[in-house]
């Protein structure tokens, strides 16, 4: 038996690099460290080190994703 994929979930197929990319190029740093209250968007910000912080905390990681989920729906990425 296949499964179809999750076509509910607006995060499936998505790379936790691809979020946080996207989220970046959309916001920029300064806005997305004050929409999401997270030390890795404020002080001295990169793809590569937010990713390694998010990578291992779960809450961070689980804000980020709700506030991409957010963001979509309300069509604020570019």
């Amino acid at each position: 038996m296949q499964t179809q994929g999750h076509p509910n979930d607006p995060l499936h197929g998505l790379t936790l690099e691809k979020i946080v990319t996207h989220l970046y190029e959309s916001y920029g740093w300064e806005e997305l460290g004050y929409q999401v209250r997270i030390n890795c968007f404020i002080s001295n910000p990169s793809v590569q080190s937010s990713l390694k912080f998010l990578r291992k905390t779960p809450w961070a990681r689980k804000k980020v994703e709700d506030f991409y989920i957010y963001s979509l729906r309300k069509k604020l990425l570019k």
